[in-house]
C-alpha cells in the first residue's frame, strides 16, 4: 500500500481532519506514583511517550490531559519542559478530561493513548489512523479483544472527537468515565468497532511492556538502554525480538499482574 505523507489523510467526508494524540497521565497512580515522570535511559517516561508519538506521519499535536490535583503541577511541568501542551480536568471523569482536551486543541480524531505506555509505536499509531479512514469506523483498536495479540503496553485507540461527545451524552456511569472508550468497544451494537491483529514479527499476548509496578520499570529502563543505541526510533518489533530472545528479561515482570477494566 502506498501511504500518504503526513496530512495528507483524508478522513470522514473526505476532509482534512486535526488528529491529536491525548496522553492520560497523573501523578498518583495506585501501584506506582510518579511513574510518569521517572526516567528510563535517563528520560521522563511521559518525555518517551511525547517524542514517540511526535514520530508519527499523521499525529498533529500531542497533549498531556492530566488533573487539576496539586500534586500534578509537576507533570505539567514536564510537559511543558518537553514542549508539550497540558490540560487539567476531573481526577476520575477521565472521559470528559479527555474530551476537554480534544475540543482545547480542536481535535477532530483522538488518539487515546495512557501514561502507562512508554514504548508506544508511532507505526501503530498510524495503522490505526489508517484503518479509521479505510473501513470508515467508529472506533480502532488493536488491545480491546478478550484475546489480546499484541504485547501489554502497545495500546492504540483512535476515534473522532464526534464519537466520544456521543458517548458522553449516553453514558454517566463510573467505568465509562474512568476508561475512556470502554463504552464505544463495548457497544458494536452502535458504534463500529475495528481491531485489527499483530502480525507475527509483534505477535506477545504473553509479554507485558506497561508500566504500572516496580519490576514493569525495571524492565523497561532494561529495554531502553538496549535498544536505543542500536536505534533511537526502535519499533515494537524490536522490542518483542529482544524479549524473545532474552528470557532474564522477559521473566523481570512476568508476575505483575494487568488489571481488567473492572478493577479500575
Amino acid at each position: 500500500m502506498i501511504r500518504p505523507g503526513k496530512n495528507d489523510i483524508t478522513m470522514y467526508k473526505d476532509s482534512r481532519q486535526k488528529i491529536v494524540a491525548i496522553i492520560e497521565a497523573r501523578m498518583t497512580s495506585s501501584r506506582l506514583p510518579g511513574k510518569v515522570v521517572m526516567p528510563l535511559a535517563g528520560k521522563p517516561a511521559i518525555g518517551w511517550i511525547i517524542e514517540r508519538l511526535k514520530r508519527s506521519r499523521y499525529v498533529d499535536e500531542v497533549i498531556v490531559a492530566t488533573t487539576t490535583n496539586k500534586t500534578d503541577d509537576a507533570l505539567v511541568e514536564a510537559a511543558r519542559n518537553l514542549k508539550a501542551k497540558s490540560f487539567r480536568g476531573s481526577e476520575d471523569d477521565v472521559l470528559a478530561r479527555v474530551l476537554g482536551a480534544a475540543h482545547e486543541t480542536k481535535a477532530d480524531v483522538i488518539v487515546e493513548i495512557t501514561g502507562d505506555c512508554p514504548l508506544v509505536d508511532h507505526r501503530l499509531v498510524d495503522r490505526a489512523i489508517e484503518l479509521l479512514s479505510e473501513k470508515k469506523a467508529d472506533f480502532v483498536s488493536n488491545n480491546t479483544s478478550a484475546t489480546p495479540t499484541f504485547p501489554d503496553g502497545f495500546d492504540v485507540r483512535v476515534f473522532p472527537t464526534a464519537v466520544l461527545e456521543q458517548v458522553d451524552r449516553l453514558t454517566k456511569d463510573p467505568i465509562d468515565r474512568v476508561h475512556v472508550s470502554y463504552y464505544i468497544w463495548t457497544h458494536p451494537d452502535k458504534f463500529k468497532v475495528v481491531e485489527w491483529k499483530a502480525p507475527p514479527e509483534m505477535h506477545g499476548p504473553d509479554l507485558r511492556v506497561t508500566l504500572d509496578e516496580r519490576n514493569d520499570y525495571e524492565l523497561l529502563d532494561a529495554i531502553f538502554k538496549k535498544l536505543l543505541p542500536k536505534d533511537e526510533d526502535f519499533s515494537a518489533a524490536d522490542v518483542v525480538a529482544l524479549l524473545r530472545g532474552d528470557p532474564s528479561l522477559r521473566s523481570m515482570n512476568q508476575e505483575v499482574k494487568a488489571k481488567t477494566p473492572e478493577q479500575g
